[in-house]
């Protein structure tokens, strides 16, 4: 489970099989204290596979910049570099879920910005655009908020 940045638009490509693929990269930020007291930033940039009808809503929805929770599994693989002859590793996190967080598009422009009010999501937290459902329509965003709005005790 990880919550970053993407550092790219996503490539969506549609493999011979008829599956679509998509790729990006999402940056995580550590923050913390150094020893002379001040605040230093560390980021890691994780490598985002995402299969399916997901891959086609990440093509869709996400552009670089976009702040997102993304769940999966690590899988590293192997190949040989036809340069050099050696074998080369990644490792990279299968998306199953993807949630898009801040506020929703400006559809006219396609800016997206943070309100810090509303929560757009894909794929939670009843999974329905999850890849292992890829049947059901994807919907432009779900506010979380605007449903719960009621049963807030205030």
């Amino acid at each position: 489970m990880l919550i970053g940045h993407l550092g790219n638009d996503p490539e969506v490509k549609v493999m011979t099989s008829g599956q679509s693929k998509a790729n990006f990269t999402l940056a995580t930020t550590e923050s913390f204290k150094d020893n002379d007291g001040n605040w230093q930033e560390k980021p890691e940039w994780h490598r985002i596979i995402v299969w399916g009808k997901l891959a086609e809503i990440c093509g869709q929805y996400l552009k670089k910049g976009r702040q997102i929770y993304v769940e999966g599994r690590l899988q590293t693989r192997s190949w040989d570099d036809p340069k050099s002859g050696e074998k080369k590793y990644t490792t990279e996190i299968v998306c199953s879920e993807m949630q898009m967080l801040g506020g929703q598009r400006d559809q006219s422009s396609g800016v997206g910005g943070y309100d810090g009010d509303e929560r757009s999501q894909i794929n939670s937290p009843h999974k329905e655009y999850s890849q292992g459902n890829p049947t059901q329509a994807m919907p432009p965003s779900v506010s979380i908020l605007e449903n719960e709005k009621d049963d807030l005790p205030f």
